[in-house]
């Protein structure tokens, strides 16, 4: 069946170093994702933005590939041709603030930073200026993490792995990790299974792409998920875990070359 849908990640995924479009893994020009896009241009296949980012640079970027849709935050909101849709639950702005402003006051994110003090740390620069969720990075147990926040009480709350960064981290051995706390039990699925269904489209006509865990989690609503070579290969608990979904192919090359990779085979299947 034809795609007619790509729903990718970005920082590791779709861009190379430094959150480059036109490098490969080893940092030297590549037009290798651009040709990616324009192959999906030519075929009438539209391409959604799945990331972590705000608002701000997800639709800076979404808007310099041509597309006017995308998931931001995580997957706490989603924009279809202009129109936001929030998924983030009961955590509404209201006159508390935003959402992140009440988790902020919840006190939640002070609990994971005493829990796991000298493994978890702001996300800086990048946690500024968000308005549905708070970003981290570090090297933490996620399970221990999730653990803690319904201790606390929140059950509506998710504390999410979205992969290995570049940045090393003081004190913390090996890659560090870009962790979000999300409201509403937000993720990335949850906003591919929104946007797909607003769209029509079947599961079938969809791919997707990424390089963590969390993107991992979106497997069951499309076709086929491509995991970019690195993700695996900088994070064990993703390799682990991707088994857990028939549908899934590692791809040979890392980063854009992955994502070339993916679409490339993907669109020559449906002919």
């Amino acid at each position: 069946m034809a795609i007619r849908c790509v729903y990718t990640d970005l920082d590791g995924t779709l861009l190379g170093p430094g959150g480059s479009l036109f490098r490969d893994p080893e940092g030297n020009f590549s037009l290798r994702q651009a040709r990616a896009l324009e192959a999906c241009h030519r075929a009438g296949v539209e391409v959604v933005i799945m990331s972590g980012r705000k608002e701000a640079q997800v639709m800076a970027d979404a808007r310099l590939l041509g597309q006017t849709s995308y998931i931001y935050e995580a997957g706490c909101a989603v924009m279809i041709d202009g129109e936001r849709t929030l998924l983030t639950g009961s955590w509404q702005p209201n006159e508390k603030g935003t959402p992140a402003e009440q988790l902020l006051a919840a006190g939640v994110a002070d609990a994971l930073f005493e829990r796991f003090a000298g493994r978890l740390e702001w996300h800086e620069p990048w946690h500024h200026g968000r308005e549905f969720s708070l970003l981290m990075r570090g090297k933490v147990d996620v399970d221990e993490a999730n653990a803690l926040i319904r201790e606390l009480g929140y059950d509506d709350l998710r504390f999410l792995d979205n992969g290995a960064i570049g940045r090393r981290m003081e004190g913390v051995e090996g890659r560090a990790h870009a962790y979000h706390l999300v409201p509403g039990g937000a993720s990335k699925a949850g906003g591919v299974e929104f946007h797909r269904r607003a769209r029509g489209y079947a599961p079938e006509e969809c791919i997707a792409i990424g390089d963590s865990i969390e993107d991992l989690e979106s497997a069951p609503s499309v076709g086929r998920f491509f995991c970019v070579a690195n993700g695996p290969a900088n994070d064990e608990n993703l390799s682990a875990a991707l088994s857990r979904f028939p549908n899934v192919t590692v791809t040979e090359g890392a980063m854009g070359d992955g994502f070339y990779e993916a679409v490339v085979s993907s669109l020559v299947a449906r002919d």
